[in-house]
């Protein structure tokens, strides 16, 4: 999210009306809804939590343990029981 000085993007009447209820502060002006973006959409961190999930299951399904699957993932074991749960769920 960037700053931008409302000077250079607000007409001069409507600047003075904001400041009426907000003056030299920092305000935040949401998105439109139809302008939103889902979580992970921008960076694709959905989908690369998608491939790794994919990678889970696969690795629990060749009888690797789930503590070792937790280890080199850096994830609890009991987050990996509820990824191969969703997992399971999806097939």
């Amino acid at each position: 999210m960037g700053y931008k000085n409302a000077v250079s993007v607000f007409p001069a009447d409507l600047l003075e009306a904001i400041q009426q209820y907000i003056d030299g502060e920092y305000i935040y002006i949401p998105r439109k809804a139809e302008n939103k973006k889902r979580w992970g959409e921008v960076k694709n961190s959905r989908q690369d939590i998608q491939e790794r999930n994919k990678k889970i299951f696969s690795q629990y399904q060749d009888g690797i343990s789930v503590e070792d699957i937790a280890s080199c993932n850096y994830l609890s074991p009991k987050t990996i029981y509820k990824i191969l749960a969703d997992m399971k769920s999806q097939c």
